[in-house]
């Protein structure tokens, strides 16, 4: 089997002290860290890790173009990553599916509908990997900030709630599901991840679906980024969605006060 050379990524830590542009800073070489473990233990609920106090005042809602504005793009995460060409056929295979535990169950909707916020984002990216087939979507969400905390709050209980449990998806398929916390930077002012792993066992070897799902508030604002795959997924490409997500929406935040 022929090897691929390391892939490139954005870089965790963007240009500091500069102000962001609709380019993101050049991607820098990495190795490809090995995907993370599906194995979980049981964990205690806890609430979203936070970084900043609350805000004292709302902000108004962002616009389309603002949310619009906010979005990453495939050239802020380099090759191989390309446009979406539709929805990857795992979504259907190991999403729709159905759990006895209403927690579990309603964890699964809300990632086979790409809502782990309680509702569609006001604007979307979808991005796919080339080489490894996996797919990422950037969402940025208009939806009152209380809300948006009880939505991190559930999301920080999974791990504990969730940690393994059997599913069911079309024609009787039984799966396995592992629902682990995932560490995020510390980007914007609370935010949670998940790492859940969704198996079938298929033939003489098991398909396992790797799903990494972040949820980040930013003053009034919020975003999602999920990246899912049957191959390789890299923990580096979230974190630097989620840091630049961060970033991106901050400055559409900020440069909306000047215009103001």
């Amino acid at each position: 089997m022929t090897l691929l050379p390391p892939r490139p990524v954005v870089a965790s830590l963007l240009c500091a002290g500069a102000l962001l542009a609709t380019s993101a800073c050049s991607a820098i070489v990495m190795e490809r860290a090995a995907a993370p473990s599906g194995s979980a233990s049981p964990a205690t609920a806890r609430p979203p890790r936070s970084s900043a106090p609350p805000s004292p005042a709302a902000q108004p809602a962002l616009t389309d173009a603002q949310a619009q504005d906010a979005l990453i793009s495939e050239a802020d995460l380099g090759e191989p990553w390309a446009p979406t060409q539709g929805a990857a056929t795992w979504r259907d295979a190991f999403l729709k599916a159905t759990a006895t535990q209403p927690d579990c169950a309603r964890l699964l909707d809300a990632l086979y509908t790409d809502e782990l916020l309680g509702a569609p984002g006001r604007a979307a990216v979808g991005l796919d990997d080339g080489w490894d087939e996996a797919q990422l979507r950037h969402q940025v969400a208009v939806r009152p900030r209380a809300e948006v905390d009880r939505a991190l709050e559930w999301l920080a209980s999974l791990p504990g709630r969730c940690a393994r449990f059997t599913a069911t998806a079309a024609l009787g398929r039984s799966l396995e599901v592992t629902v682990t916390d995932l560490p995020l930077p510390e980007a914007g002012d609370a935010r949670q991840g998940l790492l859940v792993t969704v198996t079938e066992e298929a033939g003489d070897e098991p398909l396992t679906l790797t799903l990494l799902a972040a949820a980040v508030r930013v003053g009034d604002d919020a975003f999602t980024v999920t990246s899912g795959g049957l191959g390789d997924v890299p923990p580096e490409v979230v974190d630097a969605a989620v840091d630049l997500g961060a970033r991106r929406l901050a400055e559409v935040r900020r440069q909306g006060r000047v215009q103001v």
